[in-house]
């Protein structure tokens, strides 16, 4: 299969990532791990958590969560049950709302 071409990605977007990644690096040597350590730990490659440490984008979010979970770093202003709390409001925002979204597929008529 061929590589997909290359993303491009809002400064903002980038920029989140590069803090996350070096908030993860920054946590994870506080805390006296290696890389060795904490990709054990997580059942990942070394490389990944390198990959991650450098804010690349393409890493896996749910790996990125759960580095920082292994080490404590809490990413949302929030204890664990406010969390499940917040998840729960949105998924029930989400059963109020279409299931899907789609473009009108002719112009409205608004003149009365």
């Amino acid at each position: 299969m061929a590589k997909p071409a290359q993303r491009s990605y809002s400064r903002y977007a980038r920029e989140a990532v590069k803090l996350l990644g070096l908030m993860i690096h920054t946590a994870r040597v506080e805390r006296g791990f290696t890389v060795a350590d904490i990709a054990e730990r997580a059942g990942v490659s070394r490389g990944l958590v390198h990959r991650i440490e450098k804010g690349e984008m393409g890493t896996s979010i749910g790996v990125v969560f759960e580095l920082a979970a292994l080490l404590g770093l809490r990413l949302f202003d929030a204890e664990p049950t406010v969390l499940t709390r917040h998840v729960a409001v949105e998924q029930r925002t989400l059963t109020l709302l279409p299931q899907s979204v789609r473009k009108a597929t002719r112009p409205v008529n608004d003149d009365f």
